[in-house]
């Protein structure tokens, strides 16, 4: 069989993290893609990491990724926390 169709050769590839995932790390951490792949969360970054709003976040975190969905900022926010975009 042919292929078909057409693949971007310019599209990003993301590793994707849920908030729930996120709730085994201590109040007022840090969360970084390197610390994200040293826990074993995440296993290849590729372009970058995108967190997910699936879940609730329990925990105040500050967390660095380079992509959010709306719900997760709001959830992050709503839990006292902060986001910032690498």
């Amino acid at each position: 069989m042919p292929k078909r169709g057409f693949t971007n050769p310019n599209r990003k590839e993301y590793a994707v993290v849920n908030l729930s995932t996120l709730n085994r790390f201590e109040e007022g951490t840090v969360v970084t893609p390197e610390l994200l792949m040293e826990t074993g969360i995440v296993k290849k970054l590729q372009d970058g990491l995108k967190v997910l709003g699936d879940g609730e976040l329990k925990v105040k975190l500050t967390v660095k990724a380079h992509k959010f969905s709306r719900t997760a900022v709001e959830k992050i926010e709503a839990a006292g926390g902060a986001t910032e975009v690498l």
